[in-house]
């Protein structure tokens, strides 16, 4: 059995995604900065700069796209973090944003942001042009496809392009998103259509309030990625247990019943005793199985990255036994694999 099936098992695709849907979200190493956001958020800053503009509202890992209410932050999902999660949600949903529908999403928020930021919905003039801010919020809105008194920019699910048609703090975030697109054109695209008087307005409001600090606001988060606790499964609502079969590199279940939760009150993390005895162990499973010492690594590997994901822990007086405990298994991994190419169980 050659090394590069084995890593192939170990880090296949149906590993991974059992992998991902058995992990609660909370626990997933996401971050903005260094993914595929990055560039993003920072290209959407060199906007709000080149227009004039002095806020720049901040970014945080949230369930779905929006500022929470009247709070002028932007919650990106948090599958866009990770490239593994972008292709499991392209799955799932039969769909995923790219670098476009991303920027569109994000300038929309920032209207949002600004109207939040400055409490744009209180002064008399954006009531007269957009309307009332209070007017309750109807997710299966009834919109006029053919109205020009409205922009055209994100296309709403079932709706079409007509999103701002949905309320006014929508109209308003569409509208600016349009204006703030470099190259949109809005002057010439919209000069017939009534929707122009909203974006002169907006033109003419930025102008204005773009080189001045917003007041002070509360900084409230909705549903951040931290709080978010069920297992990623249960976010796409589903069973990750009938994509086990296929998941051949799958080891949590032997790690877990290796090292229950211990009742200590302080353990120790048992990620750190594999990488303490790391090179003890890959002689001992190149030994006793025959394996390649680059097939053995990789597999010692995805026990330490999966004890890590876990968060795995020992009594700390039991060391030498999980050590011992830690050899039969790794080296049982290693003889499966040779003899079957996959994980029993």
């Amino acid at each position: 059995m050659s090394d590069d099936h084995i890593i192939s098992v170990v880090h296949g695709w149906d590993t991974v995604r059992y992998e991902l849907l058995n992990t609660r979200v909370c626990d997933l190493p996401l971050r903005i900065e260094g993914s595929f956001l990055e560039p993003l958020t920072q290209r959407l800053h060199r906007e709000l700069d080149q227009k004039g503009i002095m806020f720049k509202p901040g970014f945080y890992l949230s369930d779905s796209w929006g500022c929470p209410d009247r709070v002028p932050i932007i919650g990106i999902p948090f599958y866009l973090a990770d490239a593994k999660l972008r292709r499991l949600e392209e799955e799932q949903t039969g769909e995923i944003e790219d670098s476009l529908d991303t920027m569109k999403f994000l300038r929309h928020e920032a209207g949002h942001a600004m109207n939040y930021a400055y409490r744009l919905w209180e002064m008399e003039e954006w009531r007269e042009i957009f309307g009332v801010f209070s007017r309750p919020v109807h997710e299966d809105f009834h919109p006029m496809r053919w109205s020009r008194r409205f922009v055209r920019h994100i296309e709403a699910y079932g709706h079409g392009l007509t999103y701002a048609q949905k309320h006014p703090d929508e109209d308003f975030a569409e509208t600016f998103a349009v204006w703030l697109t470099p190259r949109s054109g809005w002057r010439r695209m919209y000069r017939s259509w009534p929707a122009m008087r909203k974006l002169e307005y907006v033109d003419s409001l930025m102008k204005d309030i773009g080189p001045r600090a917003p007041k002070r606001y509360l900084m409230r988060l909705a549903r951040p990625v931290e709080s978010m606790r069920l297992l990623l499964a249960e976010h796409y609502g589903q069973k990750a247990k009938r994509l086990r079969r296929a998941a051949q590199g799958y080891v949590d279940d032997k790690l877990r019943e290796l090292f229950p939760t211990p009742r200590s009150k302080a353990p120790a993390a048992v990620r750190e005793l594999l990488l303490r005895h790391h090179e003890g162990l890959v002689r001992r499973m190149v030994r006793w199985s025959g394996l390649e010492e680059e097939a053995v690594d990789e597999i010692l590997k995805k026990l330490e990255t999966r004890a890590a994901a876990l968060k795995l822990s020992y009594a700390k007086g039991r060391g030498m036994e999980k050590t011992m405990d830690s050899v039969a298994l790794v080296v049982s991994l290693a003889i499966e694999y040779a003899t079957t190419g996959r994980f029993a169980g």
